[in-house]
């Protein structure tokens, strides 16, 4: 048996808050003992439990487990903001417009965006997690009203309805003058990321699919045509694989090299009470992502969702380790604290409950790797901080391929290239770095 031993396992600093502000989770199941089945997932993030779902509706009969490494939607998927986004939203570009066949990425956006909603009905998961009330590219700059201004003609080649907000729009939405002017585009999908995974993993389980948490998988190897699974606890023989473990498909020694993993920061204020909301003013729920890619995400929720809150989420940095240090993140809040003061300076006295990274796993070229790694292994990963739709894509594609089915998202997915290599370190550190803070300098107001 040639065996590949996992080099790292998730590390995540901070809270994942999304799951913080909602009630405690039932206690977890970790695998324990030997397991037999005939699907295996590695990862219970986007990716993996759109996969074993998909894999549920195509082999109504399969034993198939699901493994994560921590809690359910205390990863990835309990540390991003939570956009499920229709529309081309390349993080590369000045406005978001995708370089390629931007009608293709709206159409499977938008079957990802359909596929949660049905696991919403499914599942009975609460509607609250799942508000399809759009979002808005806010401008704070001249240039960057500019960057949507290009990014609306873009829209109107595609036939794509978006609406431009003022200044006074802008404030009635969020409470705040920061503004100069916003894009709203109706097809997003606000979600409580970790409302949203704690449902579809107890739906899952309730039809018939094994959903080990705590359970970090060390070690895959072949045993005759069976790929065999080991956790510190446990061992499952499964005769179909799927990596759904994002950049950790790095850490099992594949696509090495190829692989840009950043992290980006977030912060979240406590409840506000009455007298805070007073203050705020605004619309109850909203979510302000910048004109410029590398400016500040911003996102208001109410008490169906956790609390009314506001998060605030900035600052990127290359690791190519997968690690970040507990000071990042505070040098991160600090930066938060004065992006939240120039939005609202009348929650002067609000602090921050919650401070916390979020892994992204990218390509230089835009591509995910979602097809057959080897006989029987196959792989949903590298989402391009697109995590939300994109993992639900490739989840979907890698248990299609796995089940021998072929549909438009596996056809697209196979058709792109590979990951484009990296320069050698520390060059790619080095670069990265340089560029992403040259790029924050330049969104700065944003």
């Amino acid at each position: 048996m040639s065996a590949r031993r996992a080099r790292r396992l998730p590390l995540h600093r901070g809270p994942a808050a999304w799951s913080a502000i909602l009630p405690g989770q039932p206690a977890p199941e970790s695998l324990a003992g030997r397991l037999t089945v005939d699907f295996a997932v590695i990862g219970a993030g986007f990716a993996g439990l759109s996969a074993a779902r998909r894999l549920r509706q195509l082999n109504p009969q399969a034993r198939i487990a699901v493994l994560d490494a921590g809690r359910l939607a205390e990863g990835a998927s309990g540390r991003n903001s939570g956009f499920m986004i229709d529309l081309p939203h390349d993080l590369s570009s000045k406005d978001y417009s995708g370089s390629g066949d931007d009608h293709t990425v709206i159409r499977l956006n938008r079957q990802a965006i359909s596929f949660a909603r049905e696991a919403m009905g499914e599942y009975g998961i609460d509607p609250a997690f799942f508000d399809p009330c759009g979002k808005v590219n806010g401008a704070v700059s001249a240039k960057a009203e500019a960057h949507n201004l290009s990014y609306t003609a873009h829209l109107e080649k595609l036939g794509e309805a978006a609406q431009m907000l003022d200044n006074k729009e802008m404030f009635r939405l969020t409470g705040s003058h920061h503004y100069r002017s916003g894009l709203f585009t109706p097809g997003t999908v606000l979600i409580q990321p970790a409302g949203y995974i704690r449902g579809f993993g107890t739906g899952l389980r309730r039809e018939g699919v094994s959903v080990f948490e705590n359970s970090p998988v060390v070690r895959i190897g072949r045993t005759g045509p069976d790929w065999c699974l080991h956790t510190p606890k446990g061992q499952i023989m499964a005769a179909k694989l799927i990596l759904a473990n994002n950049g950790h498909l790095e850490s099992f020694g594949f696509a090495r090299g190829r692989l840009m993993h950043v992290f980006l920061f977030a912060s979240m204020t406590p409840d506000l009470d009455s007298d805070a909301l007073a203050r705020l003013g605004g619309a109850a729920r909203w979510g302000i992502t910048p004109s410029d890619p590398m400016g500040t995400t911003m996102r208001r929720i109410d008490t169906k969702q956790g609390g009314n809150r506001i998060i605030t989420r900035t600052c990127a940095l290359f690791e190519p380790g997968m690690q970040v240090s507990a000071a990042a993140v505070s040098r991160a809040a600090e930066i938060h604290r004065r992006k939240f003061l120039d939005r609202y300076p009348q929650l002067h006295d609000i602090g921050t409950e919650y401070q916390w990274a979020g892994h992204l796993c990218l390509s230089r070229n835009g591509v995910s790797v979602m097809r057959e790694l080897e006989p029987g292994l196959f792989s949903a990963c590298c989402q391009n901080g697109l995590g939300t739709t994109r993992g639900t894509l490739t989840g979907i594609g890698a248990a299609e391929l796995a089940s021998g089915h072929e549909s438009g998202i596996t056809r697209h997915f196979i058709a792109e290239a590979e990951p484009t290599r990296l320069p050698p370190e520390p060059l790619a550190r080095i670069g990265a770095n340089a560029y992403l803070k040259w790029r924050e300098w330049v969104a700065a107001k944003e």
